[in-house]
């Protein structure tokens, strides 16, 4: 079984170098790490005094690693999730922040726990997430990537800027879809002519 390191090797691998793409909410980032947490966590990395995107530029690899982790898996709780759920909620998170746990929330009350969807990993929701695991961790798992996938495709209808990571240029599965699908049971991966059907709206 993968270690939470491994798992956090995997994302650096998957976010890619530094970008800075004004469609992106989340501004300058390397590696998944944006400005933002850059910021927040005061990591003036350059030394200058200030906290910018040429500190992004500077985060090396192993300090990402570190980041995800310590302000991604750990303070955050997902280490107290079951663990055939923690590898796409944890990558979920450093994606999306709360709205990671806000999905698995939710999700958890549409099989029939009464939990407020917050985006913070608390008793209940841990609770809940171990009786719903129960003997079908697995499918659970499956249920929370659907979730995850269906979530991106919303965010993309919602807004068009978005929709560039959702469909690619040739109108197959963008990055976020896939990057969801990693976390599924291939039998539950939508085919690319569902993928095209759900995304035709978006002309």
């Amino acid at each position: 079984m993968q270690t939470v390191t491994d798992i956090a090797k995997d994302i650096v691998a998957r976010e890619g170098g530094y970008v800075n793409d004004p469609d992106d909410p989340g501004g300058a980032t390397k590696y998944g790490v944006t400005v933002h947490t850059i910021r927040r966590l005061g990591l003036d990395l350059t030394g200058d005094g200030r906290v910018n995107a040429a500190d992004v530029r500077k985060l090396s690899r192993e300090q990402a690693v570190e980041i995800f982790v310590e302000h991604y898996f750990r303070r955050p709780r997902i280490a107290e999730l079951p663990d055939q759920l923690q590898p796409s909620v944890f990558d979920m998170y450093v994606n999306a922040g709360a709205n990671a746990v806000k999905i698995l929330q939710r999700l958890l009350n549409e099989m029939g726990h009464d939990l407020v969807a917050d985006g913070a990993i608390g008793p209940m929701t841990i609770a809940a997430a171990h009786r719903a695991a129960g003997g079908a961790a697995d499918l659970v798992a499956d249920a929370y990537g659907i979730a995850r996938r269906n979530y991106y495709y919303a965010l993309a209808d919602a807004r068009p800027a978005s929709r560039k990571y959702a469909r690619r240029r040739d109108g197959g599965k963008g990055g976020w879809i896939a990057r969801a699908e990693e976390f599924i049971s291939p039998r539950f991966h939508l085919t690319e002519g569902q993928h095209r059907e759900r995304t035709a709206a978006w002309a």
